[in-house]
Parts: C-alpha cells; structure tokens; sequence
C-alpha cells in the first residue's frame, strides 16, 4: 500500500508540488485514490477524474490520465455524461462536501437513484476550505466558521445517509486519520458496479481547525481519532451524544444491476 512506485504512471509530476496548504488531507486521499487504481490494474487510457469546484477540485491538475474539471456542482452530472458514452471507462468524481451536497446535491441524489457506474469520492473537510472557510451543508452543528461567528445554526446534513436512501450500491464513511480503513474503502467502491460513494472527513487546519481552537493538522486527526467510531457503536448511542461524533464504516454494500445494464437489458427485449 506504500510503495508509490505504484502509482508514478498515473501521477502528473511536472505539476508537483501540490498546492494545498500544510496539513490538508486531500493529497492523502489522492494518493489513495491512485493506488486503488494500481491495485486494481487500472489502465490509464481507461481511467477518467472528474472533479469540480473547491480545495478538491484541484486534484485534477496532479493525474496523468483523463481529467475533466467542470462547474460548481455539476461534477457528477458530467461525469454520467462520460460514463455514459463510454461504458469501458472507470469514472471517479473527486468533489468536496460543497461541491456535492450544496448546488451539486441534486446531482448526487440522481446519481445514486439511477444506479450510475462511477465512483464518488467526497472530501469532506468541514467548511468551504477554498473561498475563506464558511460554513457548508456538512459542517457540524454549533462549529465556528467565517459565516457563522456565533456557531452554526442548524444540523450537518448526512450526505452518507441520503445516497443510501436514494439508491447507491456501496456507501461508507472514513478519515484520513484511518488511513487504511480509508483505502480499504476506496479499493471496494472502485470495484462495486453501480454507484459507489466514499466521504473521508479531512483536516482543514487553516480554517475550519484555527476557528474552533482545534488546532494544527495533527490535533485535527487526533478529533477524528477521538470522534470518528465504528458505525455500530453509534448506532448505540443517545442522540445527544451522536452529535459530538462521526460515524464510520460500510452503511451500504448491494449489487443492483447499474443503469447502463439495464438500459441494454431493456433494448434488447425490444
């Protein structure tokens, strides 16, 4: 799982170094991304990252292989477009938690409900961590962001819990403090057909941790450590204090026939 020698076909090296800040987590789970691709035996010529918006968004710029960037939110709805017109094609979205479950939750919703072949990796760090950290759809209730002075007003939404509901084929849940739970992770959801999601909690130490006294990168992780458990413990739980932890795991694993099979299937009877 370490050797990078791995994944040097699929990595840009000309554009690095990276430009995310000091302790970010999403170089961490790019690395892991590319390995799950190595692992696999991935061809680059049959490999596409589709990213968006955001710190995240970024991570385009650092692959050797097919890569489409497009508009804010709209990652998945491009990204169904491309799998679509080329089936044989193993299409990843690399979006943060703004990117997918703000203007592009509508995407992620359809996405999941029509059983899309493409995997969905969100990096969720807590905040809008590109545009001066305020706060998203998944930032926890009470946190102090750019936007949110006083603490957030409302509930972090479970983007996990709706592509569950919605219809995914394989949902879980990591950190980046739980490196190989997280790569684990990412290795199942590239081999499930249908549409795979993974969101991994990531360390925004530059805003998200310095506006809630949290601390440095590594402070950052030890939270997650500290907060992020094993789903069936939360589940457990008292509500009042499930809303001081993260859960983590496999929520989803089935093997629905994926969209494009059965649009096939359908023509075929025809």
């Amino acid at each position: 799982m370490n050797n990078l020698k791995e994944i040097d076909q699929y990595l840009a090296h000309k554009k690095l170094p990276h430009m995310w800040c000091p302790g970010c987590g999403n170089g961490v789970i790019l690395k892991h991304l590319l390995l799950g691709l190595a692992v696999l035996g991935i061809p680059r010529e049959k490999a596409v990252l589709a990213s968006g918006i955001g710190c995240s968004g970024r991570a385009g710029d650092y692959v050797n292989f097919h890569r489409f960037q497009g508009t804010h939110g709209r990652t998945l709805a491009f990204a169904t477009g491309i799998h679509l017109s080329n089936p044989e094609l193993t299409v990843v979205c690399l979006m943060g938690d703004g990117d997918c479950g703000a203007i592009g939750l509508n995407h992620l919703l359809h996405a999941a409900r029509r059983n899309i072949n493409i995997t969905a990796i969100v990096a969720n760090n807590l905040n809008y961590g590109m545009t001066g950290g305020q706060y998203s759809p998944s930032t926890p209730e009470d946190s102090l962001t750019s936007t949110s002075r006083q603490g957030k007003t409302g509930a972090a939404l479970d983007l996990c819990r709706l592509a569950a509901e919605a219809g995914a084929n394989y949902v879980a849940r990591s950190t980046v403090y739980h490196v190989r739970e997280m790569h684990k992770y990412i290795l199942e959801a590239l081999n499930t057909r249908g549409f795979s999601m993974v969101e991994l909690l990531t360390p925004c130490p530059t805003y998200y941790g310095r506006y809630n006294k949290i601390g440095d990168a590594v402070q950052m992780l030890e939270m997650f450590k500290e907060k992020a458990i094993p789903l069936n413990k939360f589940q457990n739980m008292e509500e009042s204090e499930q809303q001081n932890h993260f859960w983590r795991g496999v929520l989803v694993r089935k093997n629905n026939p994926d969209f494009y099979t059965r649009y096939r299937q359908k023509e075929a009877v025809q």
